[in-house]
C-alpha cells in the first residue's frame, strides 16, 4: 500500500516538482505567473522561497507517496484584519488524480493548522470551472460561500470561482 504523507519540501524535490509543472493538465486551472517550461531551476527557486517564508505565515506542504513528491498544498496567512484567515491552495500530478489522496491531503493540512497554529477560518477559491477541486474541498468539510462572478481572468478568457471555507471547530 502506498504510504502517504504531507511533509516539509526538500531541495531535492526540485526534479519531481519541474516534472508536476510541465504537465498542462495541471497547470490548467492554477493561477498564472508559474514559469513555461518549468524547469528545475524554477522549482529551485520556489523551494528556496518555501523555505526561507515565515513560518507563521506561509504553510507549504509536499504531498508525498512513498516520500516522492506528487502534489503541493499550501495556506498563506492573510493580513491586517483576516489575519487569524488563511488562503489553500492545492494540485495533484495528473497519475495521482481520482485515488482520493488531495482530499487526504485537504483534511490532514486543515488539522494540522487548526491544531497547531491560531488560523480561525481556511478558504479556498478554485475556479468554477475546476469541478474536481470543488468536490475535494466539499469532501474535506469545505463549505460552499458562493460564486465570485467574473472573478478571474486566465488565457484572456474570464471564468467564475468558487468560494469554500472551512472554520476552526
Amino acid at each position: 500500500m502506498d504510504e502517504l504523507a504531507l511533509r516539509p519540501w526538500r531541495m531535492s524535490d526540485a526534479p519531481a516538482l519541474a516534472v508536476l509543472l510541465q504537465d498542462p493538465a495541471v497547470r490548467r486551472d492554477l493561477r498564472e505567473g508559474l514559469p513555461d517550461p518549468y524547469t528545475i531551476d524554477a522549482a529551485r527557486d520556489f523551494l528556496a522561497r518555501m523555505m526561507a517564508s515565515d513560518p507563521e505565515k506561509t504553510f507549504s506542504f509536499a504531498i508525498t507517496c512513498n516520500d516522492v513528491p506528487v502534489g503541493n498544498l499550501g495556506v498563506q496567512r492573510q493580513e491586517n484584519i483576516h489575519r487569524y484567515t488563511g488562503e489553500m491552495g492545492c494540485y495533484l500530478g495528473r497519475a495521482y488524480w481520482g485515488r482520493g489522496i488531495a482530499t487526504w491531503a485537504v483534511k490532514t493540512a486543515v488539522e494540522r493548522l487548526f491544531a497547531h497554529t491560531d488560523l480561525l477560518r481556511i478558504y479556498a477559491e478554485p475556479l468554477a470551472r475546476n469541478t474536481a477541486s470543488c468536490r475535494v474541498l466539499e469532501k474535506a468539510g469545505f463549505q460552499l460561500e458562493g460564486t465570485l462572478r467574473h472573478n478571474a481572468v486566465k488565457g484572456g478568457e474570464v471564468l467564475d470561482m468558487r468560494l469554500y471555507a472551512v472554520l476552526r471547530p
